[in-house]
């Protein structure tokens, strides 16, 4: 497929070069035109402008935040406004419920299609084209566009026709993440401040009760303090966190635990944690408990 790409960050860039490996005709742009130049160097096309990257059949956005995704689609030389009729958004970026929806309404309304299509997975899973992909959105669309989701990631869901619910399925999801991260955190200080091997508590409990790939990243990230350099940074994590609690609060579905998680957030902020990884919110529970070796991780 002849596909334009915008949003080269750390997962972006490795979504593009596994596009262009799969042998679709790739068309890069990133505001920091810096970091197409491997792409082009690959083959990939090089947009100075969002709106040249809208010549082909689909184009596809993984931006950090509703604001890029809204620079990016109602800008002058936006989507909505470059894209032909009948070609296809797919967003793959982490964004609310209430702008998919917005997003679905102005593509139908300019004669465009919109794909609802966030990712799973960390910077190395995108590089090594091991995402699991979320997506919802008309069926046809969804079946021309699978050629794509197969060069990212091994397995796509769908989750119906209507874009915003993958979405909701991906905020829902970072959300429990979230709560894995905060539980390990609180359970590895307990037996931690016990006098035990953290790491050690990670390899039993991934061998016996809680083997998902969740606990395995996360347990040996928080055990052995790798939280630099960020493969999702703690920011992003808030921004996740919050939006759930809008859409709970959009569809009136308390999320006590959520509001727990933004606060855990707003703490490792607050001491300085902008460029750490999401996971050491987890430090934290170390930090309250008394724990030393925590101001070093966290501040």
């Amino acid at each position: 497929m002849k596909v334009g790409f915008v949003g080269l960050g750390n997962m972006g860039s490795g979504m593009a070069a596994n596009l262009l490996k799969a042998g679709h005709e790739v068309t890069v742009y990133n505001r920091t035109a810096s970091k197409a130049k491997a792409l082009v160097e690959w083959g990939a096309h090089y947009a100075a402008h969002v709106a040249d990257a809208c010549r082909g059949e689909a184009v596809i956005t993984m931006l950090s935040d509703d604001k890029a995704v809204e620079r990016v689609a109602f800008g002058e030389d936006g989507l909505i406004k470059a894209l032909g009729k009948g070609a296809i958004h797919i967003s793959c970026s982490t964004i609310s419920v209430a702008l998919s929806e917005k997003l679905a309404e102005m593509h139908g309304a300019a004669g465009q299609r919109f794909l609802a299509a966030p990712v799973f997975g960390r910077p190395d899973a995108a590089a090594s084209g091991k995402l699991f992909i979320v997506a919802a959105g008309a069926p046809g669309d969804l079946k021309a566009c699978q050629p794509l989701f197969d060069a990212l990631g091994p397995k796509t869901f769908h989750f119906g026709d209507k874009a915003p619910s993958a979405n909701l399925v991906k905020l829902s999801t970072n959300f429990l993440i979230a709560s894995v991260i905060e539980a390990l955190g609180e359970a590895m200080a307990l037996v931690e401040k016990g006098g035990l091997n953290p790491q050690q508590y990670v390899d039993f409990l991934t061998a016996t009760l809680f083997a998902a790939p969740v606990y395995r990243t996360y347990g040996g990230l928080i055990a052995g303090k790798k939280f630099e350099p960020a493969g999702f940074a703690a920011p992003l994590g808030l921004k996740d966190v919050r939006l759930a609690l809008a859409a709970g609060e959009s569809l009136r579905v308390p999320l006590p635990l959520a509001s727990l998680i933004r606060d855990r957030f707003l703490a490792l902020l607050a001491r300085g944690g902008e460029s750490l990884d999401w996971s050491a919110i987890a430090q934290l529970a170390a930090e309250d408990s008394g724990l030393k070796s925590t101001q070093a991780a966290v501040g």
